[in-house]
């Protein structure tokens, strides 16, 4: 995974927390068969609300499914760097494998693969306001494992079929039309990560991903039995190991949900401690919408007494500059929702 910089020895404040100091309150736990809806519908905006995350069971993706994506996944990993580097990510396009060379935060120990849900879809070239020109980012798939395409194909499509599901209650808990945003997402930029975290030997001085919050509506993530994702909780700012729950997937409010609610859900910060002993599998689904789609505050929701909290921002050139950022060392701040905040 690279060499361990000392400039980038992590801080106390990185340090995972002591047991006795994070085993104090978990993240809730929501049934998605529950025949009350609008129980449901509560229950998801209280979570959103003083959580920004939560679990989600009997959610409707068939277990067989997320199955072959931790087998294919598994084999994928296993094979040598060179034959995992014929499908590598670069600055012109952004999908495929990434064994975090290129990071510039060194604490992440992981390597990834990165997927579309449309297979191939258009970004802007730049993230500059003037530049109208369009990309075209296009999946990379492996010739080994055979089955690899067609068993991640799947797992996007079923996910994305409960993201819309989660994306409609989430609406309905702020007293909004269940499907106000859907439209948002045709040609949606929408994608899936494998990511895998080799044991560590530096666990005081790495991690599997630092600390961050995701630019999406939401994220879908699967994790296996191993755990290491750890939520920073409102109330308190104690860090919260999400224990790994059978067949769940772990839902969290994005930024663009964030914005869209005018900070009502706010998007948590989270990140992943690494383990001495195991490797571990996660497979986040980022739900993202498409690159024309300008995100702002919701005009139903605002009012004299709650004015707008951020100016709006187009997606795709948002999505660009972080993409960019990925690959360039620049001398600015990775472009952060805080950015359009309106200041009074």
């Amino acid at each position: 995974m690279g060499d361990i910089d000392p400039a980038f020895i992590q801080s106390t404040e990185h340090r995972p927390k002591s047991k006795a100091a994070v085993e104090v309150g978990e993240i809730p736990v929501i049934d998605l068969s529950s025949q009350n809806k609008q129980q449901l519908i509560s229950e998801i905006g209280k979570a959103c609300e003083e959580w920004g995350f939560f679990q989600v069971i009997k959610h409707g993706v068939p277990f067989e499914v997320s199955r072959k994506v931790e087998i294919v996944a598994d084999k994928f990993f296993k094979q040598s760097i060179d034959e995992k580097k014929k499908v590598k990510r670069d600055e012109v396009n952004a999908m495929g494998y990434h064994d975090g060379e290129h990071t510039k935060n060194v604490r992440d120990w992981k390597e990834v693969f990165d997927y579309l849900v449309e297979d191939t879809t258009q970004v802007p070239s730049s993230h500059e306001p003037h530049h109208k020109e369009l990309r075209t980012l296009t999946n990379q798939w492996p010739q080994y494992p055979p089955d690899f395409r067609e068993a991640l194909q799947e797992y996007a499509r079923e996910v994305e079929n409960l993201a819309y599901k989660l994306l409609e209650l989430i609406l309905l808990s702020l007293g909004l039309a269940g499907d106000k945003f859907h439209g948002c997402f045709k040609d949606q930029l929408s994608m899936v990560r494998l990511n895998h975290y080799p044991p560590c030997p530096f666990p005081d001085i790495a991690l599997g991903v630092g600390r961050h919050k995701d630019p999406s509506a939401l994220t879908v993530l699967a994790q296996d039995d191993v755990g290491g994702l750890q939520v920073k909780r409102k109330s308190d700012g104690e860090w919260i190991p999400v224990k790994p729950t059978p067949d769940a997937f772990i839902i969290n409010v994005g930024d663009i949900v964030q914005v869209w609610s005018n900070d009502k859900y706010e998007s948590a910060e989270h990140r992943v401690v690494v383990n001495t002993e195991r490797e571990r599998f996660s497979v986040p689904f980022f739900f993202f919408p498409a690159h024309h789609v300008m995100v702002k505050p919701v005009e139903e929701l605002l009012n004299e007494q709650n004015p707008a909290r951020y100016r709006e921002y187009n997606w795709g050139k948002f999505f660009a500059n972080r993409n960019r950022s990925d690959f360039k060392k620049r001398d600015v701040e990775n472009i952060q929702i805080q950015h359009f905040w309106i200041v009074d």
